[in-house]
């Protein structure tokens, strides 16, 4: 890869065939991401009966998982930006891999939490360098289309997990889903095979390295990489109103699909088959909102799309918590999944919009498992809530959070169709 001249680079990574090999990369990526996380999410009823936990014990395995991807977004990010999108995925893959499979031989809550965490570190290095591989990889008028690829990658893992994970719980308990979590480890040597780094990075690292000896340790540091984040006034109001958007996003998504499962096979009494498949209803309702998200918000611009789609979630969100009715379940939560989750798909691209490319991988990271760590306090947050008041009263609340994203939205430039720095 190294080895290859700048034409060839940049005629490598402008063909359409590259397009489609970065996205696949980067979608089954974040796709491993979210398969992980919803295994735990079906998991949770036998690992509370086995270890005798409480549901709020429970409920923050996810939050330790997510406080890992933190960690792992922040270290894996800025390795991203050094050594290449492609390289280093592969290496977050391997680390969630091995320690999801760790994770089926756990003894008690504290290893597994552990392991949990430990894979929570890979898994934070997912979605910043799968949604700067695909914004570097396609031209402006595609962005937001490309990155909600990748989101869509995520919502087939959860969709594969919401199908797989009740018929291997029958058959093999849930330790089995677990040991699932090894195989991605094989993609991990084959994901690399015909994917070169997006020309973009290449034309940084040598304009970064072209010095007056040319030496790489003009390369940016961790900590200048930080401080370019809040490197002045405006790139301040960048990057709280941009952690705000993804506390929200992951609050929201966390909210929902933690319980979700639990409390439509047993307080709606559909069992773990029936809340199996009304789960996967959902998920698929959240496949299409990133899809469509991605379209509007690349005829339309960013602003537009996300206000849509907030106010999609607020409407949607409090009309199924008042649902009982299991037809009713059943369609309302397509729709609560497509504008709650929707916006998913957009975050990769006005991440990639707002932050030059040498900083752009670690930005991503940062920014969203730093919300992605405060989303992730939902677990917990929805589950005392349920404890005291219901899980319908907890769900009825979540809309209040919206109203938040729509206000951050004011302090972010419009870039749609603007060429990446």
């Amino acid at each position: 890869m190294s080895a290859a001249t700048p034409k060839t680079t940049a005629e490598a990574t402008s063909a359409p065939a590259y397009k489609r090999k970065a996205l696949f990369a980067a979608a089954v990526g974040y796709g491993l991401d979210g398969f992980d996380l919803l295994i735990l999410s079906f998991a949770l009823g036998g690992i509370i009966a086995t270890f005798g936990l409480s549901d709020v014990e429970a409920g923050s395995l996810s939050t330790i998982t997510l406080f890992g991807a933190v960690l792992g977004g922040i270290i894996f990010g800025s390795l991203a930006d050094r050594y290449g999108r492609v390289r280093v995925l592969t290496w977050t893959v391997l680390i969630f891999a091995v320690f999801t499979g760790l994770s089926s031989i756990a003894q008690g809550y504290w290893d597994m939490a552990a392991y949990r965490f430990i894979a929570g570190i890979g898994i934070g290095g997912e979605f910043g360098i799968g949604m700067a591989l695909a914004a570097e990889a396609v031209p402006a008028n595609q962005r937001a289309r490309a990155t909600s690829w990748v989101g869509v990658g995520f919502q087939i893992g959860v969709f594969a997990a919401a199908i797989v994970s009740a018929p291997v719980i029958a058959l093999w308990g849930w330790r089995a889903l677990f040991v699932i979590g090894l195989f991605p480890a094989i993609f991990a040597f084959v994901i690399r095979r015909g994917v070169e780094e997006p020309d973009k990075f290449v034309q940084s690292q040598r304009g970064q390295t072209a010095g007056e000896s040319g030496d790489s340790a003009e390369l940016p540091t961790f900590g200048a990489k930080i401080r370019a984040l809040v490197k002045d006034r405006a790139t301040v109001k960048i990057t709280f109103a941009l952690i705000v958007l993804s506390t929200v996003q992951n609050f929201g998504y966390f909210g929902i699909i933690a319980w979700l499962p639990n409390y439509l096979s047993e307080k709606m009494d559909l069992g773990v088959t029936k809340g199996s498949l009304w789960t996967a209803v959902t998920v698929i309702g959240m496949l299409a909102g990133i899809l469509i998200f991605g379209q509007v918000a690349d005829r339309l611009g960013r602003r537009p799309a996300f206000w849509i789609f907030q106010a999609g979630a607020i409407v949607s969100i409090l009309v199924y918590s008042q649902m009982t009715d299991p037809s009713a379940l059943l369609i309302g939560g397509f729709f609560m999944g497509a504008f709650a989750n929707g916006m998913l798909g957009g975050h990769g691209a006005l991440l990639a919009e707002m932050y030059p490319t040498q900083v752009r991988a670690t930005a991503q990271n940062v920014v969203f498992n730093i919300g992605r760590a405060l989303g992730g306090l939902a677990p917990v947050v929805i589950a005392l809530l349920a404890d005291s008041f219901g899980f319908a009263f907890a769900l009825a609340l979540l809309p209040t959070i919206y109203i938040i994203q729509f206000l951050a939205m004011f302090l972010l430039p419009e870039k749609r169709g603007v060429e990446l720095e």
